[in-house]
């Protein structure tokens, strides 16, 4: 576990100045204690009938015996994180953010939370039923092993992406993936996936500082990506399933505006913008 005199001596190591851990206001709606070294935090907002058919499969693997269960919730009104169902998916923690921003802000709320608890390995997962759960307890177990990031990818052996709109594989193919692994010097395939796994060391390391206002839509995932190579962190891709529902408009919460900044998020994350002073 790294300790705060571990966190400021790696600053000292690396010459790095204190800085304030700038986190949304949220409020621990749930909370039943850790009960592993391990957690699985899953963002939502307003994800209906998606995040209990995610939930109900997260129980169905065990894998609540395995990690505690963590949703981040970015406000949600359409009730579907009523307590009845989180008490049947054996959920551990609900936590709801107050304060401005988007899926970065989500995260960055929920990893303060789990690093403030002690937590050694976590697993993030998008809410919205698209990623097969089952890999959960190998990525665990590759954290466990000395692997700092995890990153879930449809595009290498073992892998399957079924129904992915056209554009969309284009652009994680063509653009992203390629740009974020000539930034960082390590090869990504799927970089656009929130499906990963980070190492406490990872998340805490101050040379990365991921507790900042900066990141307040989605540009923590791109950031991470492009620097976590760069400063020597194990990573390592791992295949997954990813699939959009057949014969519908794929669900997303990116509109057209959305797309053109994440390509700006991009660009700024591959050029060290996010990076710290």
């Amino acid at each position: 576990m790294l300790t705060a005199d571990a966190i400021d001596a790696a600053m000292e190591e690396h010459a790095i100045p204190p800085q304030p851990r700038e986190v949304p206001s949220y409020a621990v709606e749930r909370w039943r204690g850790r009960r592993s070294s391990a957690c699985v935090v899953i963002p939502v907002i307003d994800e209906g009938a998606r995040i209990g058919r995610l939930l109900a499969r997260i129980a169905d693997l065990g894998i609540p015996e395995q990690a505690d269960i963590i949703l981040v919730d970015g406000g949600s009104t359409d009730g579907s994180l009523d307590p009845e169902r989180l008490d049947s998916a054996r959920i551990g923690g609900l936590l709801v953010k107050r304060g401005p921003g988007r899926l970065s802000a989500q995260l960055r709320c929920a990893y303060d939370f789990v690093l403030r608890q002690g937590y050694e390995e976590i697993v993030t997962i998008d809410g919205n039923d698209k990623d097969d759960p089952d890999p959960i307890p190998a990525f665990i177990a590759a954290l466990r092993g000395g692997v700092d990031f995890v990153q879930a990818s449809r595009f290498i052996p073992g892998g399957t992406g079924e129904n992915t709109p056209w554009k969309r594989r284009l652009a994680v193919r063509l653009i992203h993936a390629p740009i974020l692994s000539i930034a960082s010097g390590f090869r990504w395939t799927d970089t656009t996936q929130g499906f990963r796994g980070y190492s406490r060391r990872l998340l805490a390391d101050p040379r990365l500082a991921i507790f900042r206002s900066a990141f307040s839509d989605y540009e923590l995932l791109a950031y991470l990506n492009a620097r976590a190579p760069r400063l020597g962190f194990k990573c390592i891709e791992m295949p997954t399933a990813r699939r959009y529902p057949a014969g519908e408009k794929a669900p997303t919460k990116i509109s057209l505006v959305g797309e053109l900044r994440l390509l700006s998020t991009l660009f700024a994350a591959a050029t060290g913008r996010y990076d710290p002073d």
